[in-house]
């Protein structure tokens, strides 16, 4: 039943998706983005987890390429069925892996606590924080295993009433949109 659910919400939320241009999409991007640039904890954050965006989520390309000059930024890459976390060194270091996401190829990150902050993408959000993935269970994993302050982006259309959980569901600090941003009601 709650695979069913979370099955039809993120049918529910690609059918949204496409009632958006690209050009929407990327124009949202950069309002929730530049907005997140000015969190007391992006600013203060040097080693940040991020994303290297899909097409069809917040897209990062850019954001990234911007603070890397600055921040020591981490970016996932996926092993089997784990993500494991290497460093951004640039756009020419990166190489298409696994579903096609574009993986850097830079020093391995083993000790996660140097993660000042983690920015993570989701299918959908609800108020509680509860973040609903592609279904593969890679974020479930790593989340688990980070102490960092978590903030979960998405398009204002992905913030849901209600997420169905499971026991090993980890909830964000706070989630972020173009149109709003909240701590969850814990």
């Amino acid at each position: 039943m709650l695979k069913e659910e979370k099955r039809l919400l993120r049918r529910c939320i690609a059918d949204k998706k496409k009632m958006y241009t690209n050009h929407e999409l990327a124009t949202y991007s950069t309002l929730l983005l530049s907005k997140l640039e000015r969190h007391p904890l992006f600013a203060e954050a040097q080693t940040i987890l991020m994303y290297y965006s899909l097409p069809d989520e917040v897209q990062t390309h850019d954001f990234i390429e911007k603070w890397s000059h600055s921040k020591n930024i981490i970016l996932p890459v996926v092993k089997g069925d784990e993500l494991e976390l290497r460093y951004y060194t640039g756009k020419q270091d990166l190489q298409k892996g696994s579903y096609n996401i574009e993986e850097p190829q830079g020093e391995l990150l083993t000790n996660y606590d140097k993660i000042d902050l983690a920015i993570i993408p989701g299918v959908a959000f609800d108020s509680q924080g509860n973040r609903l993935g592609r279904g593969k269970g890679y974020y479930d994993r790593l989340l688990k295993q980070l102490n960092a302050y978590k903030i979960g982006i998405c398009f204002h259309f992905q913030i849901c009433t209600h997420i169905p959980t499971e026991i090993f569901d980890k909830p964000m600090d706070e989630v972020w949109s173009e149109e709003e941003s909240f701590i969850p009601n814990k």
